[in-house]
């Protein structure tokens, strides 16, 4: 039986992705693993925000950057304002989509695409 999945989002600056995920985006690290404590990177950490988890690593074996990650909210236009609100840069502002979502989507500094999503109802075809 699945029970969750957690995405590894790669980012070349650990230091950098905490403040943007934390600071920015409102997640809270959970744990950060780095094996010489003396170099911010290579790193490895998870971070939360209510019931969205993503695992953070600057270890070179651990993906590319580029990466997608779709997150689904409860109220899509309320994060837009609060990350709007604290200087968030938004590539795409929330759109109703007419398979029944509205998104926006954003990208970090190692043009990792977070994309948040709520359900709507959908809307029948004329």
């Amino acid at each position: 039986m699945f029970q969750k999945t957690i995405p590894v989002i790669h980012v070349s600056d650990s230091l950098s992705a905490e403040d943007f995920y934390c600071k920015g985006l409102g997640f809270n690290r959970q744990f950060s693993y780095r094996p010489d404590n003396t170099t911010n990177d290579p790193c490895y950490m998870g971070v939360i925000r209510d019931g969205a988890e993503l695992h953070l690593s600057s270890f070179p074996s651990d993906g590319v950057a580029g990466a997608a990650v779709y997150v689904f909210v409860d109220d899509v236009d309320a994060l837009h304002a609060e990350l709007v609100a604290k200087g968030v840069p938004i590539d795409t502002p929330p759109v109703t989509h007419t398979w029944g979502t509205r998104e926006m989507f954003l990208r970090d500094a190692d043009r990792n695409r977070i994309q948040f999503a709520q359900r709507r109802p959908v809307s029948a075809e004329p």
